[in-house]
């Protein structure tokens, strides 16, 4: 298990260290650049692109993976311990559906560089997002929900795709915010992959190892103060390929007879979620577009609330710790009685930040 950890962390952190580090040179040339401005918390012109650094921290480890993979799986050799050469088979046979999971994040990747570059209509920007995530949906990455008209399980496949791509936008608000919660995400979900009662789901749990190691190196340059930000590249990157593997580990299977461990990627993003539902409904009570950036989110209320910026990153990445643990503990109770307390103690956390958002605050923002 520790060949295989070790395997997929390292490669993704140095790619993704050195890649970032690079960008970093490379953006300000380029004029990839976040001003300040009213809505926002810094106070200095700082590059954009980190999320190239992030993308090349999971494609370029993966694709020697996959070039790995194809070579190995005919005569495997024989230090590489048993349980990963039994499933050599089974990673070339799902490379199809990895590989386009990656090309259709890579392609909102694309258009959150180019958003980067030159700001687009939010509009455009949605349309891309939902017919992106369709595309995959359709070719077979959806959920059932125990639901026997396909449709159903379609349509909540895209939503939960287009939902988890803006989340992860939103979050990207402060300092190592939404990568620190990216991080922990990614993270939990591995656990959850690997240590699966009798069926750990190595490709899946293998990828957000991946994808954690490359946050690791792309945070050693975004924690604060932030000498490079992820921009809408990095973070519909994150999202969309976060929301694949959710959909593609099947956290229930009829075998397991706990239907309750559907919920559990629900309460490792309970943070997310929460956050991007409740700052839509804001916007949408003020007669504002949901896509109109402000400073209503929660980690926003926290700073004025007399929080620093770190101490409020800190706070929702707690948070998001909390709920993730919650929903890892789903797979260890038997019953829905024992889920619903989880879910309950998940509820009592949100609860706990709607209440902090409702407190008054010391400043307008």
């Amino acid at each position: 298990m520790w060949f295989f950890i070790l395997g997929c962390l390292l490669p993704a952190f140095w790619v993704s260290f050195l890649t970032t580090g690079l960008m970093r040179l490379i953006a300000p040339r380029v004029g990839l650049i976040d001003r300040p401005a009213a809505r926002k918390v810094h106070l200095v012109p700082t590059p954009l692109g980190g999320g190239i650094g992030i993308w090349a921290g999971v494609v370029l480890p993966l694709l020697i993976a996959q070039i790995l993979v194809l070579i190995w799986r005919v005569n495997p050799p024989s230090w590489l311990p048993l349980e990963l050469r039994e499933h050599l088979a089974g990673a070339a046979f799902r490379a199809k559906e990895l590989w386009g999971v990656l090309g259709a994040a890579t392609l909102l990747a694309l258009m959150g560089l180019i958003d980067d570059l030159r700001p687009l209509p939010w509009k455009p920007r949605l349309a891309i997002q939902l017919g992106v995530s369709a595309a995959v949906v359709l070719s077979g990455v959806r959920a059932t929900i125990f639901l026997s008209n396909p449709w159903v399980g379609i349509l909540l496949s895209i939503c939960w795709f287009v939902v988890l791509v803006n989340s992860f936008n939103f979050l990207d608000n402060m300092d190592g915010l939404s990568g620190g919660i990216a991080l922990i995400v990614s993270m939990i979900f591995a656990v959850m992959m690997l240590t699966k009662p009798g069926d750990p789901r190595w490709l899946v749990g293998g990828f957000f190892l991946i994808v954690a190691g490359s946050l690791i190196g792309f945070l050693c340059h975004n924690w604060s103060p932030a000498r490079i930000f992820m921009g809408d590249s990095g973070s519909y990157f994150l999202g969309f390929s976060i929301a694949s593997m959710t959909v593609l580990g099947t956290f229930y299977s009829p075998s397991d007879h706990n239907q309750h461990v559907i919920l559990a990627p629900f309460c490792v993003l309970a943070v997310p979620l929460y956050d991007i539902c409740t700052v839509v409904l804001i916007r949408l009570r003020e007669g504002r577009s949901p896509f109109q950036p402000d400073k209503k989110h929660f980690s926003h209320r926290l700073v004025a609330l007399g929080l620093t910026k770190v101490q409020a990153v800190l706070t929702v990445h707690l948070a998001t710790l909390i709920t993730g643990l919650l929903g890892l503990t789903l797979y260890s109770v038997s019953s829905w009685n024992a889920a619903a307390v989880v879910i309950a103690c998940v509820g009592c956390v949100l609860l706990l930040i709607a209440i902090l958002e409702a407190a008054p605050r010391n400043g307008a923002a």
